[in-house]
């Protein structure tokens, strides 16, 4: 007797109920943040091109601190190095979410978004090298378009007023997610440099009575606050970016709720809500404000297209990423069996993909560290401003293509007739109650 044939799982189905009201508490959060990301890069970009460009220099780099702890830093610095700190905490809490309770808890929800994202690090990269390799360019930049920047990418679509299902944008968020990580990996690899042993170790003791405190269920940010900064601080001493500290806090924060501890959040849900909007809309923002004022003089645009350097971040992100994270979702669910949701199509991955190619903030900051000289990394940054605008344009004409599918399946799994707050979609054949497939759809 055959046995019967396995169940192909569905790739971007319905999101668990659970899992979606995390992820749209998050977009939400995120989108509005991307919005004042966009004003914070328009407002330094024509700052940084007036005749008032001096006051933007002089503020840019400004410095202050405590000289005797080594933190004597520029403006810019305190905002790349401090203030992204917060932002990678965030990234390392969502990503240790999605390791415990997400779509990275399983290898077989794992896999897909996991292929994605190391290909659309892998061919940017890969496309940056044989691009300086041609034109005889440094290879030291090879991970700037390696990122996606989620909060861009979502502002973009809210300005086009678009109804993407939330798996698409959940599936861009663990994208995003990941290679963020991947990103500061490479930073904490590759770009450390005059490593001191004595602060790398403190820093190191500090994250192991971070972990212990979690261990031991001990609560009150009195405890977390001072030890945070004292980490932040011996890591950036150590000679690693600081902001590798961020992320390692994140994973080591608890995000599954305790219930013998009768936990109605957990200390990563909890941490998440309070910094996810300081995150988005302060830190992010602030960073953008002070490393996107570049200018756009014609000689700098010029040499985004005639230097290797610039072309091959160019390149990276609007062909690399598009490249990379379609070919790998797609042959990651050919060799997975996984089956697409009926209601969309490859060409919804394409367009995904195209939007990945946006790598703004994270894009900026390993510019700055793999391009010391301000010459390079004002070429390298308006590579970054353009390669993003370009992918967002292409992006939004292929969304919109679909905007009015996207719009009806957005209506669809929306639909509340009976308005307790739960769409009929997770109640159907279950006589009111959340159906018993609704969390395994995908």
């Amino acid at each position: 007797m055959c046995a019967a044939p396995r169940e192909r799982s569905v790739f971007l189905g319905l999101l668990p109920w659970p899992e979606r009201v995390q992820v749209a508490r998050a977009l939400r959060t995120e989108t509005v943040g991307g919005l004042v990301l966009l004003g914070a890069a328009a407002v330094a970009l024509v700052w940084a091109n007036t005749p008032w460009n001096g006051s933007y220099e002089a503020l840019r780099d400004l410095h202050f601190g405590v000289p005797a702890l080594g933190l004597d830093l520029s403006v810019e610095h305190w905002s790349a190095d401090g203030l992204l700190t917060v932002f990678f905490l965030v990234a390392g809490i969502e990503l240790k979410r999605e390791l415990v309770v997400g779509g990275l808890s399983t290898p077989a929800t794992a896999v897909l978004p996991v292929v994605a994202a190391v290909c659309g690090m892998a061919v940017p990269a890969a496309i940056y090298l044989a691009t300086v390799t041609v034109g005889g360019g440094r290879a030291g930049g090879w991970a700037v378009p390696m990122a996606t920047d989620i909060a861009f990418a979502l502002a973009v679509l809210a300005v086009l007023s678009t109804h993407m299902p939330t798996a698409l944008r959940a599936f861009l968020l663990t994208l995003a997610v990941v290679d963020d990580l991947g990103a500061i990996l490479v930073v904490a690899v590759f770009f450390s440099s005059g490593l001191k042993p004595a602060a790398l170790g403190g820093a190191l003791a500090g994250l192991v009575v971070f972990s212990l405190l979690q261990r031991f269920r001990v609560r009150g940010w009195w405890w977390y606050a001072p030890l945070g900064v004292a980490i932040w601080a011996l890591t950036y001493n150590g000679g690693v970016h600081a902001t590798v500290s961020g992320v390692a806090m994140g994973l080591l924060l608890r995000c599954a709720r305790d219930q013998d501890a009768g936990e109605d959040a957990s200390p990563g849900e909890r941490t998440e809500y309070l910094l996810r909007p300081v995150s988005a809309g302060v830190a992010v923002p602030l960073f953008a404000l002070f490393a996107a004022g570049v200018s756009v003089s014609a000689p700098v645009l010029g040499a985004v297209f005639t230097r290797p350097e610039p072309l091959g971040v160019v390149l990276g992100l609007v062909v690399g990423k598009t490249v990379g994270i379609f070919a790998g979702t797609y042959l990651a669910a050919r060799f997975t069996r996984a089956r697409l949701n009926p209601d969309l199509a490859w060409a919804d991955v394409f367009a995904l993909a195209v939007l990945a190619g946006i790598g703004f903030t994270v894009a900026l900051l390993i510019g700055e560290v793999a391009f010391p000289d301000p010459a390079d990394t004002g070429r390298v940054k308006a590579a970054v401003l353009l390669g993003s605008l370009l992918a967002a344009a292409m992006a939004a004409l292929l969304v919109k293509r679909r905007n009015r599918i996207y719009r009806g399946l957005w209506e669809a799994e929306n639909r509340d007739e009976d308005a307790d707050g739960i769409p009929d979609v997770y109640k159907r054949g279950t006589g009111g109650g959340p159906a018993p497939g609704a969390a395994g759809e995908d």
